[in-house]
């Protein structure tokens, strides 16, 4: 039923959002010249790597610096960028991932390998299910970058602090994987992005 539900959501989400789409897009070229979509590998349900899409808002080959995002005024995201994460616009694509399978909807965040490798057996679990725009993690780590900007090292903040937080967060979902938790989860985040 949540994939039928993914399909169906992913599907209307992308024929309805075509608009928004060609906005956006013109607004990164725009702003900074170059391709309108990111494109990341990220592991996803049994560790299997997958292209993970995202509207672009960093200047390009600014991943080779650092693959985490500090503060709300990293020197490597695009003026336009920055707007385009703080709505969470940079995910609309994923409704591609989602609709080919590579996610869904609703479940963990997707990893970068490096930080995968760094998992126990017991977070391992994580990846038992497919990957998601959105899960309780997201929604209590929305203003993560901001967190990350008051640490004096932010990638180990991130590894010792808010990736074991995130990855309890999303075992909440993954022990009671419904569709009503499904929906519930849909609904808390528009109800954070609103806020």
């Amino acid at each position: 039923m949540i994939r039928f539900c993914d399909i169906v959501f992913s599907l209307f989400g992308l024929l309805f959002l075509c608009p928004v789409f060609l906005v956006v897009a013109l607004w990164i070229v725009i702003d900074d010249p170059g391709p309108v979509f990111y494109r990341q590998q990220r592991v996803g349900k049994d560790g299997k790597d997958f292209g993970l899409l995202k509207f672009r808002s960093m200047r390009v080959g600014a991943d080779k610096m650092s693959l985490i995002t500090v503060g709300d005024r990293d020197p490597r995201v695009t003026r336009a960028g920055y707007y385009i994460r703080r709505y969470k616009l940079d995910e609309l694509p994923q409704l591609w991932n989602v609709l080919v399978g590579d996610m869904s909807l609703v479940g963990p965040r997707p990893e970068v390998r490096r930080y995968v490798d760094l998992y126990t057996p017991e977070q391992r679990k994580v990846l038992s299910v497919r990957p998601g725009i959105t899960d309780y993690a997201s929604i209590e780590y929305i203003d993560e970058n901001a967190l990350l900007a008051e640490s004096d090292d932010p990638d180990k903040t991130y590894i010792e602090q808010i990736m074991p937080a995130k990855i309890a967060l999303n075992m909440r979902y993954i022990n009671h994987r419904t569709i009503g938790e499904y929906f519930t989860i849909i609904l808390l985040t528009f109800a954070k992005i609103l806020r």
